[in-house]
């Protein structure tokens, strides 16, 4: 490997960490041996969201496996539903995908399903772009050799539009949709609250507060956004204090009659 690949792989994975460690403090020596691996190897880039850190464990994204892709100048995917394991009337589908690396490839073969019972609630009604980004991500890691689980085949987090492929109006109308490729801002949300195991209600109810909306959902994207960075900065620095300030957004119990 020539000075000049080795110098340019270093300047990626000192930049990578940096943005690793303002959004998540700390990282630990295993994960951060995985960060140089995954950098150098993969040319993956934390801030344009090909990377999310859950839980001291890396996972790569369904943006970062596409990125890769057309870095590799993969040939094409090819997705089909699987139709004896799918059911449109409750919602569970299976697709198949099939990744051709070069014109010559006989395809790299990875399957993915999603149903009520393991995507997030937030996206009930997505369930089948959820299953066949899914099935993408599997062909894909199979395809390029990455060991890492995807964040959107997480039972608990599934990144997807509203059903019916209308994410652009979704996304001017209540600013919670996708942007140049980056996680949607409810997933960023929702990743938050697990990571720092934070009360979702309480946490809805001070985003409305924080930006001056009767819910969260009325709010522009940049004042979610704005909430966001908030909410990580101060769950970083100080969990406790934020907690005492969620609860003070608690309904208080209604008394009971006799």
């Amino acid at each position: 490997m020539s000075s000049t690949a080795v110098n340019k792989g270093l300047v990626r994975f000192r930049s990578n960490l940096k943005v690793a460690r303002r959004l998540w403090g700390v990282i630990e020596p295993t994960p951060l041996a995985c960060l140089k691996e995954l950098t150098g190897r993969y040319g993956f880039s934390i801030a344009v969201g090909d990377l999310q850190l859950l839980d001291g464990k890396w996972y790569i994204t369904h943006a970062g496996l596409l990125r890769l892709s057309l870095r590799r100048r993969c040939a094409g995917i090819r997705t089909t539903a699987v139709e004896r394991f799918s059911d449109s009337a409750a919602n569970r589908w299976v697709f198949r995908a099939t990744v051709y690396k070069n014109s010559g490839s006989r395809g790299f073969v990875g399957y993915g399903d999603a149903d009520p019972s393991n995507v997030s609630s937030i996206v009930h009604g997505a369930e089948m772009r959820i299953a066949e980004t899914r099935a993408v991500n599997r062909a894909l890691r199979k395809a390029y050799g990455i060991g890492l689980c995807s964040v959107e085949e997480l039972g608990y987090l599934s990144p997807a539009g509203p059903p019916g492929g209308k994410g652009t109006a979704a996304s001017s109308a209540g600013g919670n949709g996708s942007h140049n490729g980056q996680p949607r801002l409810r997933d960023r949300l929702c990743l938050l609250i697990r990571q720092y195991n934070l009360d979702p209600n309480l946490v809805k109810a001070y985003a409305a507060h924080f930006c001056g909306t009767q819910t969260i959902r009325e709010a522009s994207r940049d004042l979610v956004e704005s909430f966001i960075s908030y909410l990580a900065a101060s769950a970083k620095e100080d969990r406790d204090g934020l907690v005492c300030k969620l609860n003070s957004f608690a309904q208080p119990a209604k008394e009971m009659k006799p």
